[in-house]
């Protein structure tokens, strides 16, 4: 999977997202004609915006000079100027990272930005005002658009499963095992972004790199903090501090809500897609999950991707069925008895052949593949 700064070669060419990208196209084309320019900030850049013609540029959320603000509206340059006291970018160019959302953690994990940005949420959800509705429509159009260009051409699995699954116990090794293996294995891993099953799977997309002792040892010291309750800020610095001591980890991308403020995204995503709309999200992760899905155990979320997963297979809206694994026998056939009705579902249609349930997650890995075929 790219890594941030090279994924340049992945968007629209007229894209252009970093001070670099605007550096190089300054020098190879003499123009800024028609290029959008996405929160980048150009104050050191007035020569260049005085010296290029930029008729036809759109600039979204880029800081510059007011002389050279003047001349490139003059031009007939649409300018979106960066809008004041947001805890966020709604025009980013690039998906978040664990230390830009979690920046100012020592202080306590009120004062980050993933904090501030679910409070002003908070705060503006209820009261129906235009502008805020529209911000977060900007900022999550933004995200998709970064997460569209970072997965170009990536095989993505998706891991879902519940949030309440604690550190330090079998299931939550095991599910990391899983996110290990599918990353060792050439996939993309993705999730909710979310604790519990999801920051396992990131957990083990990001011990892919390691020695396999690595991912023992870093379960051991995130044992100490179990859950994200009663104290984020306990929870998070514990994912920190296994990030310090193995640092440059596999990669692999979470896609969290601010819908759910209560629940943090987790640190072990090295891309993290964070989205104000909840339904936005959870399309957006199955839809991009094209090499399959698997399934761990959970509640009604769970649940409902599952179903949300089936739909598209069963009409086949999105084209072939994408292969999709439930894990553990019991859980969903006698708990939940999701399997029943999924496989009901799928009889006589082409996503027959697609769908598997296994009783352990280590049989998940092999399954998905051969489903794949």
């Amino acid at each position: 999977m790219q890594t941030s700064p090279a994924h340049a070669a992945h968007h629209d060419d007229r894209e252009i997202e970093t001070l670099d990208e605007f550096d190089a196209v300054v020098s190879a084309r003499s123009t800024l004609a028609g290029f959008r320019v996405q929160a980048v900030d150009l104050t050191d850049r007035t020569r260049e915006l005085l010296g290029n013609d930029t008729a036809g540029a759109v600039f979204l959320g880029c800081r510059m000079r007011a002389d050279a603000e003047t001349k490139v509206r003059a031009d007939g340059a649409l300018v979106f100027p960066p809008v004041p006291d947001l805890p966020f970018d709604p025009y980013r160019g690039l998906l978040y990272s664990p230390d830009e959302l979690f920046d100012g953690l020592d202080k306590g994990y009120e004062q980050t930005p993933d904090a501030l940005s679910y409070a002003w949420f908070q705060r503006t959800r209820a009261d129906g005002d235009i502008f805020a509705s529209m911000l977060r429509s900007v900022h999550d159009d933004a995200v998709s658009d970064a997460l569209d260009e970072l997965l170009r051409g990536t095989r993505v699995v998706g891991v879902m499963g519940g949030h309440a699954m604690a550190r330090g116990t079998q299931a939550y090794a095991g599910a990391a095992r899983l996110g290990r293996e599918l990353t060792r294995a050439g996939f993309t891993v993705a999730t909710g972004g979310g604790p519990g099953a999801m920051e396992a799977a990131n957990l083990g997309a990001y011990a892919a790199p390691f020695e396999d002792a690595m991912l023992d040892k870093a379960c051991e010291l995130l044992a100490r903090a179990p859950s994200f309750t009663p104290s984020i800020t306990d929870w998070a610095r514990a994912a920190f501090e296994v990030r310090a001591q193995w640092p440059k980890g596999g990669l692999s991308v979470g896609i969290p809500t601010w819908f759910y403020g209560h629940e943090p995204p987790n640190a072990f995503a090295s891309h993290i897609a964070k989205y104000f709309a909840n339904a936005t999200r959870e399309d957006g992760l199955l839809a991009r999950s094209t090499a399959g899905v698997v399934f761990l155990p959970g509640a009604a979320g769970t649940v409902q991707e599952i179903f949300d997963n089936a739909t598209p297979n069963y009409y086949e809206s999105r084209g072939e069925p994408t292969p999709m694994v439930l894990v553990d026998e019991a859980h969903w056939t006698v708990k939940l008895p999701t399997w029943p009705l999924l496989r009901a579902l799928a009889r006589e249609r082409s996503m027959e052949a697609r769908i598997a349930l296994v009783d352990r997650i280590e049989e998940a890995p092999a399954m998905l593949k051969r489903l794949i075929g």
